[in-house]
């Protein structure tokens, strides 16, 4: 298995409104062997932290599982533990996680063979263990959120528009509410019972579910229902402030702004502010969390954008890392997850194409050790620059070209002894497209500057040998429904012009109705895959 790991010390300056920042790329992780989805092509999805035994565990979904690793030393970063998937592979677009009481809880979006797992953490970071691999409660979640105040775990977009489990036993969920007041729940924030819900198109709804701790349970109450604000979009995603004052929310279509609702009132929620990127019209914002005065957005093509909302009617951008290389804002692609949470103050970011990042804004620092320079991590070397260190050590500075770039190593057993003669030598790799493959170029004149930015785009995985003969669905264009006839279990996934799965149903051999009265009239695509889901054909639904 080929996998590469890189690792970079330097600080990046940007000059911004308010201040200049400095964030500092302390690890990088990708693995070139594992699959992309057939519907991105990402490789990698959501990211999660833990903090085990003194430890700090990143952890960073794939289409093939979930990895772990420890960074508790920023020198010595490593891969401790892998756990396969329920499903695998090209099919896998979605996974999420939250943990609890030492377990985590791991869902999966797409496969027929998809489960929840749940993994005792306890040895870590050593290893993990799965104590619990099942689809007996629901094959499917789009994404899971977990109070951890009253013990449910709120599973979105799964066998109902949201599935409520009870964790009093959190190594047996139990099923406790199926909630369908709304067509689709994407995600939620719960907070003592009251949950934040993102509902895509039907815009932000705030529940309360307290009385399902009653002896003899009662229905949920809605609170509030936000929805037609100012540059309404596909409601996605939002995290409440400490003081529960502040909601930020995003909505998932390009070029649209991430707001800040004042819901101090649940009778008279407002917006208290409009606020991107600033990098380019078709900019989107995909997850945030807020810590403190901070919230920190995985900004898909932006990479990771932090913005000081001390002040919510005026946030300012402090901090930015970009995760994403290549030069474009299409589709989806880029950083997808952030967790800002470990007491260190590092920070990972999981890269659709590019895998984990783990950052953290500490100046880098060297001290002489044994005739090396060595850089701490922590910011508390003897020596602020790698030049005043090496005169101490008495280190001849030297060079390597990395990747188009000279970088000293700070031990004087660099390849060249002048910085002009690396400058002149190090010519940055490139990559080229050709026949699906990502050849390298070694000229510098290659269409790619990246491998992650090549591969994103060329891909030679193609599973379009379905056997269309067995297949009708009609009417199309269609209206409130329509019927697909086949000759074998599958699976019928229905994504809108942007690539977002708005549904996804299993078919059994014969006629099967579809309801499609709930969404909008326009041009749809569709999946459709076998029951292996090895195989696939991929056409076009018109709703009247």
């Amino acid at each position: 298995m080929k996998k590469v790991i890189v690792f970079i010390f330097f600080v990046l300056a940007h000059k911004l409104n308010v201040a200049q920042n400095q964030s500092n790329l302390v690890f990088n992780w990708q693995d070139y062997s594992l699959t992309g989805s057939w519907m991105y092509n990402n490789v990698y999805n959501e990211c999660w932290g833990v903090e085990v035994n003194g430890s700090e565990i990143a952890i960073i979904g794939s289409t093939r599982g979930t990895h772990f690793f420890d960074i508790t030393n920023p020198n010595n970063i490593s891969e401790i533990a892998f756990v396969i998937g329920g499903d695998t592979g090209g099919v896998i677009i979605h996974r999420d996680y939250h943990d609890f009481q030492g377990y985590l809880y791991a869902v999966c979006d797409e496969g027929s063979s998809s489960t929840l797992q749940i993994i005792d953490l306890s040895s870590l970071p050593n290893s993990v263990n799965v104590i619990y691999d099942s689809n007996n409660l629901f094959t499917t979640s789009h994404n899971i959120f977990i109070d951890t105040a009253t013990a449910k775990l709120y599973a979105c977009a799964s066998n109902n528009a949201m599935d409520i489990y009870s964790l009093d036993d959190p190594t047996n969920p139990t099923l406790i509410y199926e909630y369908n007041n709304v067509g689709h729940v994407h995600d939620a924030y719960v907070r003592n019972d009251t949950a934040f819900l993102n509902c895509g198109y039907e815009g932000l709804k705030i529940v309360d579910f307290n009385g399902l701790n009653n002896q003899n349970p009662s229905p949920p109450v809605e609170l509030a229902s936000f929805s037609g604000y100012v540059d309404a979009g596909y409601n996605h995603s939002g995290w409440l402030s400490d003081d529960g004052k502040i909601y930020a929310m995003q909505d998932e279509n390009h070029g649209y702004d991430v707001k800040l609702l004042d819901v101090s009132d649940l009778n008279n929620i407002s917006v208290k502010s409009h606020f991107n990127s600033g990098i380019n019209s078709q900019s989107m914002a995909h997850n945030g969390i807020i810590k403190d005065s901070l919230l920190f957005i995985a900004y898909y093509h932006d990479g990771l954008r932090v913005f000081d909302i001390s002040d919510p009617t005026s946030p300012s951008q402090i901090s930015f890392y970009e995760t994403y290389l290549c030069n474009d804002h299409s589709s989806y692609k880029g950083a997808w997850g952030v967790y800002p949470y470990f007491e260190s103050g590092n920070i990972i970011v999981s890269d659709m194409q590019s895998g984990l990042f783990v950052l953290n804004n500490i100046i880098p620092s060297w001290n002489c050790i044994n005739d090396e320079c060595i850089d701490p991590g922590n910011g508390t070397g003897n020596y602020t620059s790698l030049n005043d260190c090496e005169i101490f050590c008495n280190i001849i500075p030297s060079w390597n070209c990395v990747n188009g770039k000279c970088i000293d190593p700070g031990n004087g057993n660099g390849i060249f002894s002048s910085l002009n003669n690396c400058q002149i030598n190090c010519i940055k790799t490139t990559w080229n497209c050709i026949s699906g493959e990502c050849v390298e170029n070694f000229n510098g004149l290659g269409n790619y500057a990246s491998l992650n930015c090549c591969k994103s785009e060329c891909s030679n995985t193609t599973h379009t040998n379905y056997d269309m003969s067995s297949i009708n669905i009609f009417p199309n264009p269609a209206q409130n429904n329509f019927n697909i006839e086949i000759e074998n279990n599958s699976v019928f996934q229905l994504f809108d012009i942007f690539g977002k799965k708005i549904l996804n149903v299993n078919l059994k051999n014969g006629k099967n109705l579809i309801n499609i009265e709930y969404i909008k009239s326009g041009i749809y695509l569709y999946k459709l895959l076998d029951n292996n889901d090895s195989n696939y054909t991929v056409g076009k639904l018109i709703k009247q």
